[in-house]
């Protein structure tokens, strides 16, 4: 079941333009020139009930953007999406009491007040019967092992604390479709990984479908086997995880530890690193078999591993490639 569909969706936004200095200010009061800048650009797409997508792309992609309009809160100038059914703009009542949005930067919570009003005011504003409220709360409150921080002002809690008190809030009533902006966005790593393990149990749980954009490749490798990357507004791919390395990366990576310091390695490959009798090389994928065969052969290899190179330098490469997908 097709739960998000989006149809050559664009958005493009028209910002004033002109030069330095009196003059041109006069000018512009007169005549304003604008340019067209397109945060989007007619990316299509679909995703199904229950998947757990990452939505990958630099600074200024368009990722935000897009979520914003899946969410209901941008009116797109282009194209077309469907959420559940629904055309997220029209903001009707029964798409908005089945989706959320979680934004790592923004915060949803009253600052002055304890969490737990904040989730009241919630429950009168979705129209939840009290007791499944309750019931609901009471266990995303032990999940997310939170205790007593729901009763102290949300303007106490750390950084940590508040996105926790933040993913209850925002699922209280439920939602079949998450949207993540950057969730764990300058979290410490143990945080980040008790909010990725709790929206794998979530969706597991509850079979909600999930979109989520992160810098941090861990969430992605941990939550997604399916990503969809974006450049300035373009679709470059999408796919599986695994497919984008296979696809974009030419290269593996070897690392040899030796029980003697080893001569120069530069041609056996590209030598990425040295720690103490450790070396890690840059081998071409078609090269790999031979190179390993070539090390084991003329040096005394204590052990040896070949890997494919980090997902981030694969994300990197496709941005750099301008590859269409």
């Amino acid at each position: 079941m097709t739960v998000i569909r989006v149809d050559k969706l664009s958005k493009s936004y028209f910002v004033p333009e002109r030069e330095a200095g009196l003059s041109a200010a006069l000018k512009s009061l007169v005549r304003r020139k604008t340019r067209e800048v397109k945060a989007v650009d007619a990316i299509s797409f679909e995703i199904g009930a229950g998947e757990i997508v990452g939505f990958l792309g630099p600074n200024g992609a368009g990722k935000t953007t897009t979520l914003k309009m899946l969410s209901g809160l941008l009116y797109p100038t282009g194209g077309a999406a469907h959420v559940l059914g629904f055309v997220p703009e029209k903001r009707e009542r029964g798409f908005l009491t089945q989706v959320t949005l979680v934004m790592g930067n923004r915060n949803q919570l009253q600052w002055d007040i304890p969490a737990l009003d904040s989730y009241d005011l919630q429950r009168a504003i979705y129209g939840l019967d009290p007791a499944g409220y309750r019931r609901t709360r009471d266990e995303l409150i032990e999940l997310m092992q939170v205790g007593d921080l729901v009763r102290k002002p949300v303007r106490n809690l750390s950084l940590g604390e508040r996105m926790k008190v933040e993913f209850i809030g925002a699922l209280l009533h439920n939602p079949k479709v998450i949207f993540l902006d950057e969730p764990t966005l300058g979290l410490d790593v143990t945080m980040q990984r008790r909010l990725r393990e709790f929206v794998a149990g979530y969706n597991a749980r509850t079979g909600a479908t999930v979109l989520l954009t992160s810098h941090y490749m861990a969430d992605v490798e941990a939550l997604c086997k399916r990503v969809i990357v974006i450049h300035n507004g373009t679709l470059l791919y999408d796919g599986d995880l695994t497919g984008l390395g296979a696809r974009f990366a030419a290269y593996k990576t070897i690392s040899a530890s030796f029980d003697q310091a080893p001569p120069a390695l530069d041609g056996y490959g590209e030598v990425m690193s040295t720690d103490g009798l450790r070396v890690t090389l840059r081998v071409p994928k078609a090269e790999t078999s031979r190179v390993t065969a070539r090390l084991l052969t003329d040096l005394a290899v204590v052990d040896l591993t070949v890997e494919d190179p980090p997902i981030d330098d694969v994300i990197e490469k496709v941005f750099n490639s301008q590859a269409v997908g």
